[in-house]
């Protein structure tokens, strides 16, 4: 359910920063990506596949979290 309403949050910010051509709302955009990329990989987790995808999806969520952060500041 989180990951459908994250999923529905950063589809329409992407589409609204594509149709209009403005960039304000990138760190609102790259912020739902990375909780939406990192409840993605916790589900992968729980679900026991100990795969690549589930960590790889953890590790890029906070390297979004890491860069984006000085935009909320």
């Amino acid at each position: 359910m989180v990951r459908i309403i994250l999923a529905i949050v950063v589809i329409v910010l992407s589409g609204y920063s594509l149709i209009t051509q403005t960039f304000e709302l990138m760190p609102y955009y790259m912020f739902f990506l990375g909780a939406f990329m990192l409840v993605t990989g916790f589900v992968e987790l729980q679900k026991d596949r100990k795969g690549f995808w589930g960590y790889m999806n953890i590790v890029i969520s906070l390297f979004l979290f890491f860069f984006y952060i000085p935009y909320f500041l």
